[in-house]
């Protein structure tokens, strides 16, 4: 067959250049064709078919998530989400944009040849666009998972050319297409060493060779086990606690009375519980993330045993903010966020659940429940008004959005509240959900976003839900909440370790 294009391209200084292109592109499909490649026939052949539909892009997602680390299931989400788009982009327009005739098969060994040829056309090559994309989608998330599978993506883009399905030039062109949808991703979509929290301002820490010093409280409720075992073998002289959620604030601060670094693993409240014992004794503390969510140790930028091992060898700390609230006779901090209304009864809801049917489909279920009952907005005034809210949230710290991901906060001590309310109104869940969606400082009916160092929140009534941090109590009178600046000496690894 002729490699020639379907374009009109008038015949200038530029068709015969896209010729002799053509024509060099053919002369090295021949001699990939004729050339004897070593114990290529029994693996590409085989190797390409299973890429198939991204059957074997599935398969390597599967294994990089069952490997159990939040790092690892990033880039197995980041490798199917950056597949999908190389995927439709070609689809949809790659291969209906130049409708190049496939090779030749008469230079190619039959031994060589796929059972099934393709019919589509053949520029460009949707399997090199399918493994690049994968491999750079996980690459960008994790560097070690992406070298395990840039041979593996590499090979089967040779194996379009080894086969006789596709020219050099579809399989180039097919690669860079999926590259290029692994970064458009990643714009829509940043991934955590983007958005990771500065590295200040950095605190004097007493650096702990092979752990010696840390007493580190573990919520066997969490599922911490193996995080623990992970910690422990990189430092053998810590000491490890393994408790039930009930003997956490015991422990904990039995742990401080002999510790010279706190260290705990858990959820948010866990952690919480661990910051309230380390201020009181002016302890640093260690942050192992241990639960659903892990807020705190996530934008912290502390994601599994190795980074808080090698912070804690080195001594490397920062000071963060500490929020503060008070109601009557009960008082609290909050690492995380402060809130009122819906979502305190959105979190005690989800507890209810979340031991029969598991964390994320009891989360699901309770906002079901809890935006489909008939309910009506809580009273309080705020900033000298009398107003009805769905919703009022108040930060840590600023949060900010970028592209689609969630929230997160870049500075963790940056002074301020962030507060956001939801007003009330007659459909909650369509105010909620824009409420969600607006980004940060925005102001509408529906919704308002403030930055404060303090609040002062009266007219509540008793017993109103409140939540921080994911614990929930009630309200005892006038709310206050304020800001302690960099009040909380963390341990986390610095930029350049």
């Amino acid at each position: 067959m002729s490699p020639d294009v379907d374009l009109t391209v008038p015949r200038t200084g530029a068709h015969a250049a896209l010729k002799r292109l053509l024509a060099l592109d053919c002369g090295l499909f021949r001699v990939a064709a004729e050339r004897h490649w070593p114990g290529a026939e029994p693996v590409l052949p085989r190797l390409s078919r299973s890429a198939n539909h991204g059957v074997l892009w599935f398969v390597t997602a599967a294994a990089i998530a069952a490997s159990r680390t939040p790092r690892a299931r990033r880039a197995a989400v980041r490798g199917l989400a950056s597949l999908s788009l190389a995927s439709l982009t070609i689809n949809t327009l790659g291969k209906r944009s130049v409708r190049r005739p496939r090779p030749e098969l008469d230079p190619v060994p039959i031994v060589r040849r796929l059972h099934r040829q393709p019919i589509t056309t053949s520029f460009p090559s949707g399997h090199s666009a399918s493994a690049a994309a994968f491999a750079t989608g996980v690459a960008l998330e994790s560097r070690g998972w992406g070298a395990a599978v840039a041979p593996v993506a590499f090979s089967v883009a040779v194996s379009r050319v080894y086969t006789g399905v596709h020219f050099p030039s579809d399989v180039l062109a097919g690669a860079a297409l999926g590259a290029g949808a692994a970064f458009a991703v990643r714009g829509l979509v940043p991934t955590r060493a983007q958005i990771a929290p500065p590295a200040r301002p950095r605190a004097a820490v007493p650096a702990l060779p092979e752990g010696e010093g840390l007493v580190l409280v573990t919520n066997n409720a969490s599922g911490t086990a193996d995080r623990a075992r992970a910690l422990r073998a990189a430092l053998p002289k810590a000491e490890v606690v393994v408790c039930e959620p009930d003997d956490i604030p015991a422990e904990t601060e039995k742990a401080a009375g002999r510790a010279r670094v706190l260290g705990v693993c858990g959820g948010d409240g866990t952690v919480n519980t661990a910051a309230q014992a380390a201020l009181r004794h002016g302890l640093p503390l260690a942050v192992l993330p241990g639960g659903t969510l892990n807020h705190f140790a996530y934008d912290l930028g502390v994601e599994d045993a190795r980074d808080l091992a090698g912070a804690l060898e080195r001594g490397e700390a920062v000071r963060v903010d500490v929020g503060r609230f008070s109601s009557g006779r009960r008082r609290g901090i909050f690492l995380n966020t402060f809130s009122l209304g819906v979502y305190p009864e959105l979190v005690r809801e989800r507890e209810r659940w979340t031991d029969r049917i598991g964390g994320w489909p009891a989360g699901v279920l309770a906002a079901v429940r809890v935006l489909r009952a008939d309910r009506h907005p809580l009273e309080a005034e705020f900033q000298g008004r009398h107003r009805p809210l769905w919703l009022l949230f108040a930060g840590n710290g600023t949060y900010h959005r970028m592209g689609l991901a969630p929230g997160r906060r870049l500075d963790l001590a940056d002074g301020v509240l962030d507060v956001r309310v939801v007003h009330g109104g007659r459909r909650p869940a369509l105010r909620l959900l824009s409420a969600a969606l607006a980004g940060p400082l925005t102001r509408s009916p529906a919704h308002a976003a403030v930055q404060v160092a303090r609040l002062r929140l009266t007219g509540l009534s008793p017993g109103t839900l409140l939540a921080y941090d994911g614990e929930v109590t009630e309200v005892e009178g006038e709310v206050r909440l304020e800001k302690l600046p960099e009040a909380l000496t963390v341990y986390r690894p610095l930029p350049g370790s």
